[in-house]
């Protein structure tokens, strides 16, 4: 059986139960290209390791196309499409997995003025929706590609609400906004609605010619241009320099920050912070707390509180 056809029986089965696996639909897609038209038992195990190695050093994504990989070839192997797995047995040591960066106010300050450097390559509405953009992702917290699946329709800036569909864990949730993020988006709907929309209200929210949405790869792309520009380089013994979906991270940081700083009960909230960034458990939200200088202060000082007797009875 020729292995496209095996990638295409297998997302079809994936997807059947359920799983939306569009990522890993694209990455078994770029798999079959690499190996060429052939049928699945002619792939050989160095062409795999080629793919899985690619170019450059080493890094997690090795592991996620292995993992891939994995769950196509066991499907092959239980049809019979193939008598065994190419895949190698012998996994590579990797690089420790990067530490999340939080972004000081003064960065995030950069991150939006040096926005401006999209003018060049890009159709004038690029810099300030790109603007938008991170300022959407810092102000809410959700995911890169929750965001740019956003349609016009998700939009309720009377209610100020954003609704979030088919999140990770195939859940909807609605996620309030502030009033200052009401307004960037409402400026912003403007600048949008000059593009063409013929899908209307079911236009994407961040596109730059109108019809298609912006791609992760191109937001992505986009970001590195925009993080040189505002002077934002590897973290001193960290061998990559920061992320996008770093601000993630950052506006979990300094939501909890904010929380100790105004004396409010964290650990009540921290479930309710979960809730809002669409994470299935508190467990999750905690490891997006990483212990900062400002965060371990705020949390410091809150204890040097109570400890003196301001929150409790003696």
């Amino acid at each position: 059986m020729m292995l496209a056809d095996v990638i295409d029986a297998y997302l079809t089965r994936q997807r059947s139960l359920g799983m939306r696996f569009d990522s890993a639909g694209q990455l078994l897609h770029r798999f079959g290209r690499a190996m060429g038209d052939r049928p699945i038992e002619e792939v050989t195990p160095g062409a795999v390791l080629d793919f899985l190695n690619g170019n450059g050093a080493l890094t997690a994504t090795w592991m996620l196309k292995h993992r891939v990989l994995t769950g196509l070839y066991r499907f092959a192997v239980s049809r019979g499409y193939v008598d065994n797995s190419p895949l190698p047995t012998t996994l590579p040591k990797l690089p420790p997995p990067q530490t999340p960066y939080i972004y000081s106010t003064d960065e995030l300050r950069r991150l939006l003025e040096a926005t401006a450097i999209l003018r060049t390559g890009h159709s004038r509405q690029v810099p300030a929706m790109y603007c938008t953009l991170l300022l959407l992702l810092y102000g809410t917290g959700m995911r890169i590609g929750e965001a740019l699946r956003l349609t016009l329709q998700d939009v309720d800036l009377a209610e100020r609400i954003i609704t979030v569909r088919c999140t990770k864990f195939f859940k909807t949730r609605l996620v309030p906004i502030g009033p200052k993020l009401a307004d960037e988006l409402a400026a912003h709907l403007e600048r949008r609605g000059l593009l063409p929309m013929p899908l209307g209200k079911a236009a994407p929210l961040f596109a730059s010619r109108g019809i298609r949405g912006w791609s992760y790869p191109r937001v992505i792309a986009m970001f590195q241009h925009v993080r040189r520009a505002a002077g934002i380089n590897c973290p001193v013994g960290e061998p990559r320099p920061p992320r996008l979906h770093d601000l993630r991270h950052t506006a979990a940081v300094h939501r909890v920050i904010a929380w100790y700083r105004t004396g409010q009960d964290v650990q009540r909230l921290l479930p309710q912070l979960a809730t809002y960034l669409g994470h299935l458990d508190i467990r999750s939200t905690q490891r997006y707390l990483q212990m900062t200088t400002e965060l371990l202060q705020a949390a410091s000082q809150r204890f040097a509180q109570y400890a003196m007797g301001g929150d409790h009875e003696g």
